[in-house]
């Protein structure tokens, strides 16, 4: 259990690292720990994650198009209280909407019909809605298999652990509208997400790979922009992720 002086720690540096940053600007902190890191990440990278994704990849499209549909309908649990948050009541609305119709007529979110209906939710989270509140994404850095972050995002994490209905019926182990679940469906929808979106980009990173001279670099300013976008609601459907080779 996270214990509440942790969590008052982790407000008092976001807000002491952004108070003075612009929105979307991000200072360079522990840059050769997060180097080191960084390469350690890559190394499993190419040794599990990589290798998991091309075998996703080799399945039929139905079932990758059913795996999508079904962790992005979960991903939209946490847009409904986040857009909340940000006031943003039309994407409240639409991210409510898609859960409940996907979740019924898409059979558990395998399919999307709510989409075809105009119910599109899109992926927003409490350092996104940090971010809609002006709040700057403070010292930029790398964690061990999660990956980039910022100060911002990762007290957004830790929020967002909170807030998530599928955390709190999994990683909470209670009950919410008679449903319950336990920390490995909690991880094992991320892991499957996670394989989703790497077998997605499999020709885009290893563009990157083959043509960044400095692929820490190259990985920094793609997230940041990518989380630049989607706080401004500026992106189309594709994020910078999908646009690597580009």
């Amino acid at each position: 259990m996270i214990s509440k002086k942790f969590i008052k720690f982790l407000c008092l540096f976001l807000i002491a690292s952004s108070v003075s940053t612009k929105i979307y600007a991000a200072n360079e902190c522990f840059e050769k720990t997060s180097r080191s890191i960084f390469k350690f990440n890559m190394a499993v990278d190419n040794a599990i994650i990589e290798p998991i994704a091309k075998g996703f990849n080799k399945l039929p499209q139905p079932i990758k198009d059913g795996t999508n549909n079904f962790t992005s309908n979960i991903s939209s649990l946490l847009t409904i209280p986040t857009s909340l948050l940000q006031g943003d009541f039309s994407q409240f609305v639409n991210s409510s909407g898609s859960v409940i119709v996907n979740s019924t007529i898409g059979i558990f979110g395998f399919f999307n019909p709510a989409e075809k209906i105009g119910l599109i939710s899109r992926k927003e989270d409490f350092g996104q809605t940090l971010g809609s509140y002006g709040l700057g994404p403070g010292c930029y850095f790398v964690l061990p298999i999660l990956g980039p972050t910022t100060v911002r995002d990762s007290v957004g994490l830790l929020v967002d652990s909170y807030l998530d209905p599928f955390a709190h019926v999994t990683i909470r182990e209670k009950e919410l509208f008679g449903i319950s679940g336990n920390n490995l469906d909690y991880y094992s929808v991320k892991g499957t997400s996670a394989v989703d979106f790497r077998s997605e980009n499999l020709t885009n990173f290893d563009s990157l790979e083959k043509n960044s001279l400095d692929l820490y670099s190259s990985f920094k300013s793609i997230y940041l922009q990518d989380r630049s976008n989607k706080i401004k609601n500026s992106f189309n459907d594709q994020d910078d992720w999908s646009n690597l080779e580009n």
